[in-house]
């Protein structure tokens, strides 16, 4: 497994099993909720669902962020499945 720096084992593994039953705060659920929401159907994202962060003390900035990384790992991933590049041992 890749190296999570300050994270135990034991949390990695919940994280890459299932992050909704991972010991993490909600607010952490939320954000991966929403980079997942933002990789598997963006287009159901909407100003309710952003209104539903909000109310959980996430910030213009801190949405902005999310979507940045989001998006940017997976036009990164899509960009190198298209062009069959093969990860390294």
């Amino acid at each position: 497994m890749r190296s999570l720096g300050g994270v135990d084992d034991a949390l990695k593994q919940q994280l890459v099993t299932d992050y909704r039953t991972a010991d993490i705060t909600d607010q952490d659920k939320l954000i991966l909720e929403y980079a997942e929401k933002i990789t598997r159907d963006a287009a159901s994202i909407t100003q309710d669902y952003i209104d539903k962060l909000k109310r959980h003390h996430m910030p213009d900035r801190m949405l902005h962020d999310i979507v940045q990384v989001a998006s940017y790992f997976n036009y990164i991933n899509r960009l190198a499945d298209g062009l069959g590049v093969e990860l390294e041992g």
